[in-house]
């Protein structure tokens, strides 16, 4: 977001950055009922310009959660064949409880949404309404285009032109989708460029040697993973994270055994796939 706009102040909504990678709180807004048309530009404009924007004392019905993603785009479906989530009463919204009971937990692994689709969700917006005790449950968030600035500029003429295979099978069974995707690619609203690779679906790059693709595609991974390009959310009840899988990787940290962590989860389909910087 180039231009006066992206220094101007909010009018409607509060924005508070939580670092100086990714992240903002916004405040003054009330997801309960339909937004304003500056409500929802300003809303947009967070959303793009801080990767992941959270909201807390939000108790929105499955509408009003709808609602919010359909600002965005359409709703959509998993691409996976096997999944830890479960279905609710409105097939838009996915059912995320996990509790002393379960046999596994869903995302505890940096990754971004089904990367392995040929449209990979343009971002998922998940609602908490019950937390673990003593900040169990947090969510990890990592911004890639820090990770692709802070490559070394022979790194990132390496990488111009490369890309990944994005293995659905080795997260979600048999029957789920497999696509190569670039590995440095534009963010279509921000213009920026970021990585597109996640340690959980993709083993290697395409083009080179097996054993170039698969050393490069390590060393790009453990990069994405540095703690200054990170930000961890902690949970309290009735809060939403929103997150943009075109440009940042999550982590949602199994660390509550045996305790709660319920809630649900909406995601917005792609429009386009990811698009070579």
């Amino acid at each position: 977001m180039d231009g006066p706009a992206a220094n101007a102040p909010y009018r409607a909504i509060t924005v508070e950055r939580c670092s100086p990678t990714i992240g903002a709180v916004i405040g003054n807004i009330d997801l309960t009922r339909p937004l304003s048309d500056l409500e929802i530009v300003e809303v947009k404009r967070a959303f793009t310009e801080n990767l992941v924007i959270f909201f807390r004392d939000q108790k929105i019905s499955f509408e009003d959660h709808v609602r919010l993603a359909e600002y965005f785009g359409p709703t959509g479906q998993h691409v996976g064949k096997k999944t830890h989530s479960q279905e609710s009463t409105d097939p838009r919204v996915r059912k995320f409880h996990f509790d002393k009971d379960s046999k596994g937990i869903s995302g505890n692994a940096w990754h971004t949404d089904q990367s392995c689709a040929p449209i990979p969700p343009l971002g998922s917006i998940l609602y908490m309404h019950t937390i673990p005790p003593d900040g169990g449950g947090d969510t990890m968030f990592v911004s890639m285009y820090a990770a692709y600035d802070a490559l070394s500029d022979r790194m990132k003429k390496y990488l111009e032109g490369m890309t990944a295979l994005h293995d659905g099978v080795l997260i979600f069974g048999d029957g789920t989708p497999r696509a190569s995707h670039p590995v440095v690619i534009r963010h279509p609203d921000s213009g920026r460029k970021g990585l597109f690779i996640n340690g959980s679906a993709v083993r290697f790059l395409n083009g080179v040697s097996r054993t170039e693709g698969e050393g490069v595609a390590r060393t790009l991974i453990e990069h994405c993973r540095r703690p200054e390009f990170q930000y961890r959310f902690r949970w309290e009840p009735h809060s939403i994270a929103f997150w943009d899988n075109r440009c940042c990787h999550h982590y949602a940290i199994a660390d509550y055994f045996p305790h709660t962590r319920s809630g649900y989860r909406v995601q917005i389909e792609g429009i386009v796939p990811p698009v070579a910087a």
